[in-house]
């Protein structure tokens, strides 16, 4: 009977141990829109993170995908357990990591690249944001806790000395709908921050014309969107995670080195309407890195606890990301 009990025993030692170790067979992944998201349709398309999970001798996930717009609504539904992984601009996610620091507990996978975003208007009169009035209205996908708005704000802080004095002009509206009413010249929005493509379909209008560039504001490259995800889901699935990098690092890799097979790839997973050479030419701009390394998020972070938007401060831009991309070069 004793020898029975050290059996038992040491047998749900081991179950428990297997246990410990299980990892997630199924995982829901939200993306948005743009080209800035490619390394994520990539890794949909070419089943790189089943892959890459199957590789690290885990069973190949079931995976979910939704697309949604605006970092609020990823946020909501990554904080309520409808998402395992949201994707949002870095801003963003250092404003849900600082508020979710001790509940949530936010925590960034990758990022997705370093792209320049653009402040387009269709007012003529709008040369500089100082020549904004009352009368313009700035589309945004997501107003104050979005990427755009808050480089906005940077650059309003430059402008003016305070940083929230075009607060007031923005508005929520997807990417695509903002595009739409702007080219319309019938709608009240004259202006619009925007990312690759919408700002290259913009620009192709002779009514349309740049105001500012994101890299104009950061002084260079800077990481837009990241992947993110709960430091209590990083934890309980470490493979998994290793994966997810190890997919987007491959996706980007055969964007950079396909970029006419990555266009055409792009076309028919967004059911764009776009011309693949227009799309090429998007993914081959030297202004636009497709990599997992996070840049200038230190940079956002100081920006945003000096206003207030965050109440806490990253030591490093290490602290917003998981432990596999610390022995990278980020900044």
């Amino acid at each position: 009977m004793k020898h029975l009990s050290k059996i038992l025993a040491a047998a749900l030692i081991f179950a428990g141990a297997g246990a410990a170790h299980a990892e997630t067979a199924q995982l829901r992944i939200a993306q948005q829109f743009g080209v800035s998201y490619l390394p994520v349709i990539v890794a949909k398309e070419k089943g790189l993170i089943e892959k890459a999970v199957e590789k690290a001798g885990l069973p190949a996930p079931k995976i979910e995908w939704l697309q949604l717009s605006g970092a609020a609504a990823m946020n909501e539904a990554l904080i309520s357990g409808s998402l395992d992984f949201a994707s949002a601009g870095i801003a963003p996610l250092i404003t849900t990591w600082a508020k979710t620091k001790g509940t949530a507990n936010v925590i960034g996978v990758a990022a997705l690249g370093s792209v320049p975003n653009v402040l387009t208007s269709s007012n003529p009169d709008v040369k500089t944001i100082k020549d904004f009035t009352d009368k313009d209205r700035i589309a945004l996908p997501a107003v104050k806790i979005g990427f755009q708005p808050q480089v906005l704000q940077m650059a309003a802080e430059k402008a003016f000395g305070q940083f929230d004095k075009l607060d007031s002009l923005t508005v929520s509206m997807p990417h695509p709908d903002a595009t739409a009413a702007l080219l319309s010249g019938k709608s009240e929005i004259t202006a619009h921050f925007t990312s690759p493509p919408f700002v290259q379909q913009q620009l192709k209008d002779p009514r349309i014309h740049k105001v500012l560039s994101s890299y104009d504001v950061l002084g260079g490259p800077h990481t837009f969107n990241v992947l993110y995800t709960t430091a209590a889901f990083a934890d309980a699935n470490p493979k998994t995670i290793a994966a997810i990098i190890a997919a987007l690092d491959e996706a980007s890799a055969w964007i950079i080195a396909n970029p006419a097979d990555a266009a055409q790839l792009y076309i028919k997973a967004e059911g764009s309407k776009l011309a693949p050479d227009f799309v090429e030419a998007i993914i081959r701009d030297p202004d636009i890195r497709f990599t997992t390394v996070p840049e200038k998020a230190e940079a956002f972070a100081d920006f945003q606890y000096r206003v207030g938007t965050i109440k806490v401060k990253p030591a490093s831009w290490k602290d917003l990301f998981v432990a596999p991309l610390h022995d990278r070069a980020g900044s």
